[in-house]
């Protein structure tokens, strides 16, 4: 379902996010598609519809994410929160490989998000591939 945000509202959420994925780092002239708004907090789980717990996420994110706020840690097989971008920092629980392609987990909510939303599913990571051969550089959403 739709959600209505007001211009305001919606152009502090570009800025804030910088048209990326606030999940994988996608931005959104590479993600073909327009970035989608994803609550945090589900609104199924009382997720409010204002900034704190708005981001903007591409396609895949926000449908993997789902209505989800925990999946497993596939190193310690634990139930683990998920990603939040209001509230963490993108590097304190993710990094690029060294080759920018793949997005590694440095915490328990950083490699329970990765799986959970596929972040590095072969049709991203080619599209990675192909951003870095004209010049794209891997950064922090």
């Amino acid at each position: 379902m739709a959600v209505y945000l007001s211009a305001a509202l919606r152009q502090k959420l570009l800025d804030a996010d910088d048209h990326r994925c606030a999940y994988c780092g996608t931005p959104q002239a590479n993600s073909g598609s327009p970035m989608v708004v994803d609550h945090i907090v589900p609104r199924s789980l009382g997720g409010a519809t204002r900034f704190d717990n708005l981001c903007f996420a591409c396609y895949r994110c926000n449908l993997y994410k789902g209505p989800r706020m925990e999946a497993i840690d596939p190193l310690s097989g634990a139930v683990t929160v998920l990603f939040h971008p209001r509230r963490d920092a993108w590097a304190d629980h993710f990094a690029w490989d060294d080759a920018g392609l793949t997005i590694l987990g440095q915490t328990a909510t950083g490699r329970a998000t990765i799986t959970a939303l596929r972040m590095n599913n072969a049709v991203i990571v080619d599209a990675r591939r192909n951003w870095v051969r004209l010049g794209w550089r891997a950064g922090n959403p």
